[in-house]
């Protein structure tokens, strides 16, 4: 059973609002149960031991957090469906991320800033008392384990804290159990995050250096995976944590332009070598319950063409952008040489080419990431631009087999294409195209696309008419033209990394400047903590305030 070690009057506003949540149980901090938790040290490193699941059900467990508003805000995905207020935010222009009291969209944004508030609450603790003179697990190396992880923890937490939320406050082993934290600005929380990650690398490498019983690999129910967590590869994943964090942070293009290149292409050298993954488990945990909604057809994943249009070779994407916005139908078509699409020159052949149904078993891979639906299942659509005849596909075997049944098994959370593109776009930053051409193209060229081969961010991508990704055009942004080398890592990016973790396009896109004008760069300190230390409330977003994306690279 869990425990909200969260403590004083942060406590009172999650309680309020988190009641609903079967998971969470709050423990008396006076009662026998948090001293035995803390106190016993086979408790203790099994209770620290689960956490990294609650950090997971944060993030992915439900469907009742921000993901479902940024997916369609970013047009990683399209739904006029009030469910989880997806309908409430696709709306262009863009409304605010509404924070006032009592608002309807109230527990899918606390529930990121609840969860890991509680896990970072959590780690500190531990932390504490592994720090207590005399205190052990037994031996030097399990100590340093433990303390690795409980810094991977508080790492992973304030990372997401600070990606997500303008503030929060930051708990670390020091922080008195009745102390609440100063809310911090999210650079300051971001700068927490990654001291936390890199003392995770220290504690890990002194585990090993002490080489006493018990150290490194991690216990296989800490991380849930097909891979082993010896020391090496723990610290490649805390490494590509660092790498995200750091470039995704930035709000704006200013920002991202503003972020330590040099240390974003260290972190992603020093990071996964392999796609990471989870075995997930719709008992027990982890899972991914968006995933599970967004993928095989109809109102919750079709795609909108608004991005998936930048492939067409056809004319259909050109055509469509020449439309005003209100004029633009939902039965967009479109051919394409990418080889994540389906194939083919009429909507029938693509059909043919890959039916949804054909990747159906137990583990595996679809032949391509989209499908080409039937057309006696195209949902309606309330704005006609977000309609298309595409929905994502890629996971679909795991959602309907997993590795034997539905949703249990091997699951893709963090992929080695975007720690390569992290650091190509590094690469960029800095005018080291070459390096970049190399790493867009891993994923490029096997996908059916030409190689990169002008070491420039000038010189159009190549494939002349078939080019892709094709980019709106200034001033009116009602043509198109071949993208450049950002274009293309862009495309790659976010066609690799849709849905593998959480706000993928969002974060990407709102430091590229690629959001619609109006949308909001972040969400606001919920409301109940605002309360409880007796700060004002207030929402962002909607283009009345700076927290709001202006009109960008593509002119939306």
């Amino acid at each position: 059973m869990m425990r909200n070690l969260i403590r004083a009057g942060v406590l009172l506003a999650f309680v309020g609002l988190g009641a609903c949540d079967k998971q969470l149980v709050v423990t008396n901090p006076n009662s026998p149960n948090t001293g035995t938790v803390l106190g016993t040290p086979n408790d203790l490193e099994s209770f620290l031991g689960s956490y990294y699941k609650r950090w997971h059900s944060g993030m992915y467990g439900s469907l009742a957090n921000v993901w479902g508003m940024a997916a369609v805000q970013s047009f990683e995905d399209f739904s006029t469906l009030s469910n989880n207020c997806m309908g409430q935010r696709v709306g262009i222009p863009r409304a605010a991320n509404d924070n006032s009291i009592g608002n309807g969209c109230a527990p899918e944004q606390l529930r990121v800033y609840q969860y890991e508030n509680e896990v970072q609450r959590v780690a500190s603790s531990v932390l504490a008392q592994l720090n207590a003179s005399g205190y052990t697990l037994g031996s030097e190396s399990q100590d340093d384990r433990a303390k690795a992880f409980a810094e991977f923890l508080r790492g992973i937490s304030l990372g997401y804290l600070a990606l997500v939320y303008d503030s929060s406050a930051v708990i670390d082993e020091t922080t008195q159990a009745n102390d609440p934290g100063t809310l911090k600005g999210y650079p300051d929380v971001m700068a927490a995050a990654l001291d936390a990650l890199q003392k995770a690398i220290d504690f890990t490498n002194a585990s090993t250096k002490s080489n006493t019983a018990n150290g490194f690999p991690l216990p296989a129910t800490w991380i849930p995976s097909t891979n082993s967590f010896t020391a090496p590869e723990f610290i490649k994943l805390v490494h590509s944590y660092a790498a995200r964090f750091r470039a995704n942070v930035a709000r704006t293009p200013t920002e991202r332009a503003a972020v330590d290149w040099t240390k974003v292409i260290a972190d992603a050298q020093a990071g996964i070598t392999a796609d990471h993954d989870n075995i997930t488990n719709t008992q027990t945990g982890p899972n991914d319950t968006w995933v599970a909604q967004w993928d095989g057809g109809g109102t919750w994943h079709q795609m909108t063409p608004f991005v998936i249009g930048m492939a067409d070779n056809s004319g259909a994407y050109a055509s469509w952008l020449a439309k005003p916005l209100d004029q633009r139908g939902p039965d967009f078509f479109m051919t394409t040489p990418d080889l994540r699409f389906p194939q083919g020159d009429t909507r029938t052949a693509q059909q043919a080419d890959f039916a949804v149904s054909s990747c159906g078993g137990a583990s595996q891979v679809c032949k391509r990431y989209y499908v080409n639906r039937p057309a006696g299942a195209d949902p309606g659509a309330q704005f006609g631009w977000g309609g298309s005849e595409y929905d994502f596909a890629r996971f679909h075997s795991w959602r309907v087999k997993g590795d034997g049944t539905a949703q249990n098994g091997k699951m893709t959370f963090m992929t080695v294409a975007e720690i390569n593109l992290l650091e190509a776009e590094g690469h960029i930053r800095k005018g080291e195209y070459a390096q970049a051409a190399a790493l867009i193209n891993k994923t490029r060229v096997k996908n059916g696309l030409p190689a990169i081969t002008a070491n420039d961010n000038t010189t159009p991508v190549p494939g002349g008419a078939d080019c892709v990704p094709k980019v709106p055009q200034p001033p009116s942004y009602n043509t198109v033209a071949c993208g450049n080398m950002m274009e293309a890592l862009k495309w790659e990016k976010r066609v690799e990394t849709q849905y593998t973790h959480f706000m993928a396009w969002f974060l990407d896109s709102r430091g590229w400047g690629d959001l619609p004008a109006g949308t909001g760069l972040q969400w606001p300190t919920p409301y109940s903590d605002l309360q409880v230390r007796n700060k004002a409330v207030y929402s962002l977003g909607g283009g009345v305030n700076p927290a709001s994306a202006v009109k960008g690279t593509y002119g939306w």
